[in-house]
Order: C-alpha cells, then structure tokens, then sequence
C-alpha cells in the first residue's frame, strides 16, 4: 500500500485522457512561440527616448532632509506658500536602451512623447560625459541666480574676471592672451561684471577702448575695437571670460539627481524671497523655468509642455515662463494653471509680489 495512504482510503484509478489531436498541439504551440516572441519585443532594446513630466521641487523648501537653499552671514526670513522649480523626466539614452515596450506605452500616453535618441542626445556622447556636462551647468545656473539675485537686491558681489581667450575675427583676437584679468576699462577700475556690462552699454560699437589687465603681475593697457554684440547690437570686447565671484553673505544651493540650467530663475527668486521681510509668495503656490543670467535675463528651456503638466499635478496654481518659451506654451496650458511670461528676474519678482498680493489682473501672458 503507498505511504500517502490510509487503510481506510481505497485506491482509485483515473482514467486515461484522451489524446490530444494534431490541430489542438499545433495551436498549443504556435501560442507559447507567440507569448515568447512577445515577452522578448517587450524587452528589445529601442533608439528612442522617453519624455514625461518630471518631480517639482520647492525652492523654499527641502529636498532630501535638508533645504534647498541654505543662506548664513546675514538675516533671513520666515516665508509661506512654495516656489517649485519644474523638471523633465527622461527615459533613454545612449547607454541605457528604453525597452520596446516602454515606447509603446508612451505612444499611447497623452502625457508623454517618444523622440529619436539623436534628437536629444549628440552622437558619440556617453551617459557619463551627459550627466558631468548637465551637472556643471546646474553648479552654474546657481552660482548665476546668487549672483543676480544678491545685485538686485543690492548686493555687492565683486568679481575677478580671467580672459579664457579672444573670439575669432574680434577686436581682441591677437591682443588679448588667456590668463590675462581684466582690471580697468578706459581707466576706470572694473570689480564687478556688471558694472562691466553696465559700462560697456554706454560705449557704441565700433569704438576702440582701452581695456587694463593684469598679465602675469604687470599692468598692461590694450587697444581693443569693440564689435557689434549680435545679440542686442551693444559693444562687444570679444573676449570669453572666467568669472569667479566673492559673494558677500553665504549662499548654499543644493538638489540631488537634478542637471541643468533651467531651474535658474526659481533658484533667485526663491533666495530674494528668503532674504526679503515680505512674503512674496504669500501662501501660493507658483512654478516656473527658466535660465537665469548673471544680469538677471531670463532665457528659454526645453519640455516646457511637460513641466506644465508637473505643475499642475503639484499643486501649482501660477507659472512663470520665459517670455522665448511662449510659442510652445499656447495651447499647452493644464486647466486651472496661470502662465506669466517674465524676460527678465525683474519682471518675475514683479509677478511673484503681484500673485502674492492677489492683483494679478495685468500679468502678461503668453496668449
């Protein structure tokens, strides 16, 4: 009797099945290769990449256990509501395959969208050499919004400024030498970069002006023909600096995983907000983008649709958005979301104080 069983457990015999016909194996079979070949698309790797709606962050707030901007060396304030610097959220690149899978969700997903791996990513680059180049230009987006947010609100934040090199086809190239540090310009001591900006406003292009450097311990006055900025038209030395800056109060700007230069203007206005007695934000919540320069211009960003899409679903009830940005922003906007169009950290403060007072009735938008 087999140990599995009891005296009072008879054995039953089961029946044998019946065989099964040619047509139901053949079927049988052909299913199991279709569920592998569908299991293995699901995992092929693609040449595409993913673009979502990234996590906001707030600038007034922590991120990590610890704030996102640290200020010591003078007074700061206590602040309400929450300025949430938007990001963009990314799957694929050069070194990591987005699955087929994937893709296809994305396809299908109104909130995300599919885009050739050469469309964001420049041929020959490593997943490594992308992250170092986004993580340097997130160090300098910051190191631009503490610079422009400390002038305005009057600050001095000196400067000393090293020639890098000349541009080709400038008024410098062949004069200047990389190393050089600028000290004067048509004799006056320059200390900061913005009053070099400031003095170089005033000058017409085409004007040849004496600029004084310090090259290699010695006092040297060049002869330099400024040429048309293209930007603007203004005078342009034709030099590229390197600018390191003594700041007058300590200013520690900190986020984890997040690369690039976009989240510049939310970073000022976030240290404005902290070192002002007003409460700008007032109990609201505002997002927004945009580069921040040294002279405080706002600059235009990519995946604006999607940070939109963040703000909202974070809460955000206001957007500001670089005034450059305005094209892909119309017909773009969540229900429920007020976009601003700032060009400058002016105009954003501006907007800032008036969403924080209620009297938003002339912000200028995008429309």
């Amino acid at each position: 009797m087999p140990e599995h069983l009891t005296n009072d457990q008879p054995v039953v015999e089961a029946p044998l099945a019946a065989r099964p016909s040619r047509r139901a194996v053949t079927y049988s079979v052909s299913m199991v290769v279709a569920a592998i070949g569908l299991a293995a698309l699901s995992v092929l790797p693609t040449t595409y990449v993913v673009r979502a709606p990234g996590p906001t962050f707030d600038t007034l707030g922590v991120s990590g256990e610890r704030p996102v901007i640290t200020v010591a060396g003078t007074e700061t304030f206590p602040t309400t509501g929450e300025l949430r610097l938007t990001t963009v959220s990314g799957s694929g690149s050069p070194d990591n395959r987005v699955p087929l899978l994937r893709v296809v969700k994305a396809w299908v997903d109104p909130d995300e969208a599919v885009y050739p791996l050469e469309a964001i990513y420049p041929e020959g680059q490593t997943q490594d050499e992308i992250a170092a180049v986004t993580t340097a230009q997130m160090v300098s987006s910051q190191e631009a919004a503490t610079v422009a947010a400390l002038v305005k609100l009057g600050y001095e934040v000196s400067a000393t400024m090293t020639i890098a090199e000349a541009v080709d086809g400038s008024g410098a190239a062949g004069i200047v030498e990389p190393g050089d540090v600028v000290t004067t310009l048509e004799g006056t001591e320059v200390v900061s970069y913005q009053q070099l900006v400031g003095m170089l406003d005033e000058i017409e292009a085409g004007t040849t002006v004496t600029l004084g450097v310090d090259r290699a311990g010695a006092e040297v006055d060049l002869e330099i023909t400024t040429t048309a900025h293209e930007a603007d038209g203004s005078a342009f030395l034709g030099v590229l600096l390197t600018t390191d800056f003594d700041f007058p109060v300590d200013v520690d700007m900190q986020l984890q995983d997040v690369g690039g230069s976009s989240a510049g203007m939310m970073f000022a206005l976030g240290l404005m907000d902290k070192l002002t007695p007003a409460d700008e934000a007032a109990g609201e919540v505002v997002a927004g983008t945009g580069t921040m320069s040294i002279t405080g211009e706002v600059g235009p960003i990519g995946g604006i649709q999607f940070k939109l899409d963040g703000a909202v679903r974070d809460g955000a009830r206001w957007f500001l958005a670089p005034v450059e940005n305005c094209d892909e922003v119309v017909g773009n906007v969540p229900d429920g979301l007020g976009v601003v169009a700032v060009a400058t950290l002016d105009e954003a403060y501006a907007a800032l104080e008036a969403i924080g007072s209620g009297d938003t009735a002339g912000l200028p938008s995008c429309g």
